[in-house]
């Protein structure tokens, strides 16, 4: 059966309610330092996004990781620690061509999933793995420009997500 929510205009958005809560919200960011360059723009674009919606930057917390394989258990540990009310993660996997970066891709989402099904903290992914990635100028300036789009588009899933959670704790309480 499909239940569909009240979206009067009287009802705020997700987005309202995220920016009503700002105050008492507080997330985790974790960043893969392979091509950090590149997958910090992710992370500062989401950062800016989150500041921009009301989100006081002593309220994120920031984290690295040496690759994107090492995130889930990262997520995992923060998620189970009861701090934070979500989590990103941000990465970029290529194909380095020694192993199946395909494999290692699969593994992270699948790893990040896992994490918020068991914690029941929101997990969101900004790691990306792009289908052909060279070491040349022109690629790392295509894909650090991509990656602020990334983040500001994983900052407004979380905030959208963090809101209609809200939503969902009013209808049940």
């Amino acid at each position: 059966m499909n239940q569909r929510f009240n979206n009067d205009s009287k009802s705020p958005s997700p987005i309202g309610l995220f920016k009503t809560r700002a105050s008492s919200i507080r997330l985790a960011i974790i960043s893969a330092g392979w091509h950090a360059d590149i997958v910090g723009q992710s992370r500062e674009a989401c950062l800016a996004e989150l500041q921009a919606h009301g989100l006081p930057p002593d309220q994120i917390d920031c984290f690295e990781v040496p690759g994107a394989f090492e995130i889930p258990l990262h997520a995992k540990t923060l998620a189970e620690s009861g701090r934070f009310d979500a989590v990103i993660a941000c990465g970029l996997i290529v194909d380095g061509g020694i192993y199946r970066h395909d494999f290692v891709a699969t593994a992270v989402i699948d790893g990040l999933m896992r994490v918020q099904l068991d914690s029941g903290v929101p997990v969101f992914s900004a790691v990306l793995t792009p289908h052909h990635f060279h070491e040349h100028e022109e690629h790392r300036r295509y894909f650090s420009e991509h990656f602020v789009k990334k983040g500001r588009e994983v900052a407004q899933a979380c905030m959208q997500t963090l809101g209609a959670r809200l939503a969902l704790a009013a209808l049940q309480a």
